[in-house]
């Protein structure tokens, strides 16, 4: 059975992290439906007491960084008196005390929390401080691209109607393609790239469709054809799409000889005629 994409991204995220401060020990998770934050991963840790911890908003040093939305962090976490102690056993038994909590937060709710800590009292600084904070930031960005294709694909499952949906179809086409490329899970970038040709044969039952078999772009060809057909630059294309404006061009130069096109626009209207774009 595969393994969650999400608990891959959160120990790749630990595992950064204790790489830049060398930190022992760093453990994380995320909050699942009952809006508790179960933890799910360690990295360094030299026994199982925290493992599967749940933790609850306002409880202990994640809980209270869960509450506040912000970085919390403990001297002595046995003996702060800043923090609640429901997880002192499970804490003892791993030899904690000094603990940063830092949460990952996604357009403004907690989804997460990643911890790190010392078997010793002393204060962890600013290094990681922000190795913990950009360590968030990568969850976060990873949940947040999850989250924008999950909404894309039940948009476009949609059945679209007229002109104007056509041009939401086109966008909907666009902003997947766009985003392929930043999907860690296969199985859902496998899905989305699927629905991408859906989407792009979706409009084919006009006359003046002409699909040639024998035309073929790359996946990245499709990605950098899309964004123009949006009317992106090519400066503005390589953005999106984490290219070079030089890259794009020589993508464009590939799909216009393949396509038998001389300008962008006769591009994209050859590829929505031949079933490439919608």
């Amino acid at each position: 059975m595969a393994e969650p994409v999400e608990a891959v991204e959160m120990r790749a995220a630990l595992l950064r992290m204790r790489r830049v401060t060398g930190l022992p020990i760093a453990f994380g998770g995320l909050l699942g439906d009952a809006r508790q934050l179960r933890i799910g991963e360690l990295s360094g840790a030299v026994t199982r007491a925290l493992h599967g911890l749940a933790i609850t908003a306002g409880n202990g040093l994640g809980g209270k960084a869960m509450a506040m939305a912000r970085p919390c962090a403990v001297t002595d976490y046995h003996s702060s008196r800043h923090i609640s102690h429901e997880y002192d056993p499970a804490v003892a038994a791993e030899g904690l005390r000094s603990v940063l909590a830092v949460p990952v937060v996604v357009r403004r709710k907690v989804r997460g929390v990643l911890y790190a800590a010392l078997r010793d009292a002393m204060p962890l600084g600013d290094r990681t401080l922000d190795a913990a904070v950009a360590a968030a930031r990568d969850v976060e960005q990873s949940l947040v691209v999850r989250d924008e294709v999950r909404q894309l694909l039940a948009a476009a499952r949609e059945p679209a109607v007229g002109p104007a949906a056509w041009e939401l179809v086109r966008d909907a086409h666009r902003e997947l393609r766009t985003l392929a490329p930043r999907v860690v899970d296969p199985d859902l970038r496998g899905e989305l790239v699927l629905v991408c040709g859906w989407l792009a044969a979706a409009t084919g039952a006009g006359p003046e469709r002409d699909p040639d078999p024998l035309v073929t772009l790359t996946p990245r060809e499709l990605d950098v054809l899309a964004c123009v057909a949006a009317g992106s630059t090519n400066a503005a294309a390589g953005r999106q799409l984490g290219l070079r404006p030089e890259t794009v061009k020589g993508y464009l130069r590939s799909v216009m000889r393949k396509l038998r096109a001389h300008t962008r626009l006769e591009a994209v209207v050859a590829a929505r005629r031949a079933g490439l774009l919608p």
